[in-house]
């Protein structure tokens, strides 16, 4: 039997504690490395359906060609592990290849088939998928998430399965409380997982501003924690002038035509003062006028 292989990415017991008669992770994920009563067969691509429940939603187009014009040149070297269902095949690891072979023009693809109830099938292509680097946060953190939904794991079963502390499954979790806008920045790698726990911790009205800020300036993850961590400043609410009563309007307007200048009215009707104002001399004594006719009527 070949050698055994390290599970990259710190996977450590992680499947084989959840998927039990599994030797070597890397044995269920990897086909080369060959299991007992593994087959090499050759299928036809047609004769092939994609998973799914592929936590992976976007392959890069470049990526995929250059995986094909490998494939041109030495074939699919790595068989694509499937499971037979009727006189069909659903792929469990190796969608890529898979994709990259039709790119490729190929019409047929090696394969070996893996006789595993749907559950294990699920566990396994999750599980193949998040070892990955290129997924990105919010796949990875729904890939998390279907783990846990459809094999029932708590986070601290997942982090064993997974091979992730607890808090970095909590971390990548909590990622997708961000609003639609900031999770597509962190798919399409304008925002990294790091610019992602920044954001969560700031109010939701806060996220998506601060969010385009560092993509437009360039802030590292440093600088945004930074940012994240002052006290956001409230604009300061003027309050807004009460409504007067009509009748208090109505005698600002008639002090205004019996003076014949400016006058302003402000209070209410228990307080308040009213302002004559006068720009000359003559008004002036106009208002001087006014009052002495004022006081003489009154005696």
């Amino acid at each position: 039997m070949a050698a055994k292989k390290t599970a990259p990415h710190g996977l450590g017991r992680g499947l084989g504690a959840l998927l039990g008669d599994i030797e070597n992770e890397s044995e269920l994920l990897h086909s080369e490395t060959e299991q007992k009563g593994d087959v090499v067969q050759t299928v036809p691509l047609s004769s092939i359906d994609p998973n799914r429940d592929q936590p992976r939603k976007e392959f890069r187009e470049e990526s995929l060609k250059e995986l094909a014009d490998s494939i041109r040149a030495v074939g699919v070297i790595q068989p694509i592990v499937v499971t037979k269902r009727g006189n069909r095949y659903s792929i469990i690891a190796g969608e890529r290849r898979w994709r990259a072979s039709r790119m490729a023009g190929l019409n047929e693809v090696p394969v070996i088939v893996r006789d595993w109830d749907e559950m294990t099938r699920l566990k396994a292509a999750l599980i193949e998928n998040l070892q990955r680097d290129d997924l990105n946060p919010v796949e990875e953190a729904l890939g998390i998430r279907a783990l846990m939904d459809k094999c029932e794991l708590t986070q601290e079963a997942a982090s064993g399965v997974i091979g992730k502390s607890r808090s970095a499954i909590a971390n990548s979790l909590r990622l997708l409380t961000l609003p639609d806008d900031v999770l597509a920045l962190l798919k399409d790698g304008s925002l990294s997982a790091g610019h992602g726990r920044a954001l969560v911790s700031v109010s939701p009205e806060r996220q998506s501003k601060l969010a385009i800020l560092t993509v437009q300036q360039g802030w590292s993850v440093r600088q945004l924690e930074r940012i994240c961590a002052q006290p956001e400043k409230k604009p300061v609410e003027t309050p807004a002038p009460a409504r007067r009563p009509a009748e208090l309007g109505q005698l600002e307007k008639m002090a205004r035509e019996v003076f014949g200048t400016r006058v302003k009215l402000d209070g209410d009707e228990n307080k308040g003062k009213i302002t004559l104002s006068y720009m000359s001399a003559e008004d002036l004594e106009r208002i001087w006028d006014v009052l002495e006719f004022i006081r003489q009527s009154e005696q």
